[in-house]
């Protein structure tokens, strides 16, 4: 049977790269912290992403976060004590049309801020840093100190690294909701019992909203669905992280490839949607081209799951362990056959594996790493908007800090939550 301790300093609340972190860094500095995850630790999204470690294109309230995260990467193995699969590869977006080159332009104002080694390619450059490619792109824009790791083996390895700092992880264990007393976090409840606690911090992704909405608290997130494909190992393009209208790709450990389309993510349309729709327009408006609006099954799914619920039984977090949506084959279809065409050294190389993933977004696109001011005790690390791997150890940190109430390493001032209502 499995058993919950009855106290802990913190508990956290979702088993991804942020949760595992935050976890690891909390049971390093010597607190005493317990992990629940409803599922499997990196059941989801943090092993179904694309692997990019990156800062280029990074909204500027995350850049000193991934600037800090990447040198995180760079000697978590040596701290750890197990492979990541962190490479410092670089990343290289390539560009189609002027449109396209003058945002990447107006980023790299950005860029020299922060003093980032990311530059503007020309067309001949780019030619020539893909050598084979049939291609006709403009510019690009390359970032040779960003990196890419393996999504499969970095937040296990974090989650077994907070193991032996002390930390308990309990996985197939939901937290039903928390338990609140004299207007504070006295505890949770978990289907394994109460944990006494006066710290919760809530990095539970593509669930946080609903686990708000159990307890009043207004998060506005949505979830989108990725589609992603890996081929067995194939003669080398580029070590570098490709990203391109059309497809983008980044070479793995194995030899192989992890593709997706480059503008080509499915929106499905459920009730949040429409209850978000004012706060999330203006994003909509900005990044409709490349995404696809799809209303199916999921809208009557989401329909029937509570917003309130007992805590002395089942929750909607036991009812599904792990999100596990069908990829899109329609899309991946397109992101093969346009890899075949602009890569012709990669067509004949078959696909091994696909799948899809769900991610949480916010309307900025920006995650949440705030504590809930009407409920103390009550803390948020989610919203990561499909960029939560690469900035996964730092943030992961910084949640340790804000729960632990150590002085804070990066400015959290971007993250807050108030920010979607002021």
């Amino acid at each position: 049977m499995t058993r919950v301790p009855d106290t802990s300093d913190v508990v956290i609340v979702g088993g991804g790269i942020i949760g595992t972190a935050a976890a690891y860094y909390l049971a390093r500095g010597g607190i005493d912290v317990t992990l629940c995850e409803k599922g499997r630790v990196a059941g989801e999204q943090s092993s179904r992403n694309w692997g990019f470690v990156r800062q280029q294109g990074r909204d500027p309230a995350e850049i000193p976060t991934i600037i800090e995260s990447l040198r995180l990467w760079n000697g978590l193995a040596g701290e750890i004590g197990e492979d990541v699969g962190f490479a410092r590869a670089g990343s290289l977006y390539l560009a189609s049309t002027e449109r396209q080159l003058s945002r990447y332009e107006a980023w790299l104002e950005h860029a020299r801020q922060y003093q980032l080694d990311t530059r503007l390619l020309s067309r001949e450059e780019v030619r020539k840093a893909l050598p084979g490619s049939s291609g006709e792109w403009i510019g690009g824009l390359h970032t040779p100190s960003d990196g890419r790791a393996e999504p499969a083996l970095a937040t296990p390895a974090l989650a077994r690294a907070a193991r032996r700092q002390g930390a308990i992880i309990v996985e197939q264990c939901a937290v039903r909701g928390l338990d609140i007393q004299a207007g504070r976090v006295s505890g949770v409840v978990t289907e394994h019992g109460r944990i006494a606690t006066s710290a919760v911090l809530c990095a539970g992704g593509a669930w946080s909203s609903l686990f708000c909405a159990r307890h009043g608290i207004v998060l506005p997130q949505l979830k989108v669905r990725s589609s992603v494909f890996r081929t067995a190992p194939a003669p080398l393009v580029s070590e570098t992280a490709i990203w391109s209208q059309d497809v983008a790709f980044r070479r793995r450990q194995d030899g192989g490839y992890t593709v997706a389309h480059g503008s080509a993510t499915e929106v499905p349309i459920v009730p949040d949607t429409l209850r978000w729709a004012r706060s999330f327009m203006p994003s909509y408006r900005d990044e409709r081209s490349r995404l696809r609006l799809r209303l199916d099954s999921r809208f009557l799914t989401e329909l029937r799951t509570p917003r309130r619920w007992r805590l002395d039984g089942p929750s909607p977090f036991e009812a599904t362990r792990v999100n596990d949506p069908a990829p899109s084959q329609r899309i991946l279809g397109e992101a093969a056959r346009n890899l075949a065409r602009l890569f012709p050294a990669l067509a004949p190389v078959p696909v091994v594996e696909s799948w899809a993933g769900l991610i949480d977004v916010t309307p900025d696109a920006v995650p949440v790493i705030a504590p809930v001011d009407a409920l103390p005790g009550f803390h948020l690390a989610t919203g990561f908007s499909g960029h939560g791997f690469g900035i996964g150890p730092a943030a992961g940190r910084l949640a340790a800090e804000m729960v632990s109430g150590a002085a804070t390493s990066i400015d959290r001032a971007p993250f807050r939550l108030e920010r979607f209502f002021n």
